[in-house]
């Protein structure tokens, strides 16, 4: 997708004192753009609202969680 993203925020998710740990969120109407916060001139991915709430709804489930 081409959409032009305007206002990007940090995951709550992210910890500033961590290295790694550094996504930025920006939704639109119909989509939800991701980038790294140490690299938004790489560009980001942007991914349709369904997909966005499927992969949310795992994370918070632990899911993805190591350990």
């Amino acid at each position: 997708m081409t959409t032009p993203v305007s206002t990007w925020r940090k995951s709550s998710r992210s910890n500033s004192n961590k290295k790694y740990d550094c996504v930025e969120v920006a939704l639109g109407a119909n989509w939800a753009g991701l980038r790294d916060s140490k690299h938004p001139e790489a560009g980001n991915i942007q991914v349709n609202t369904g997909a966005w709430t499927q992969f949310l709804t795992a994370a918070k489930s632990g899911r993805f969680d190591l350990g």
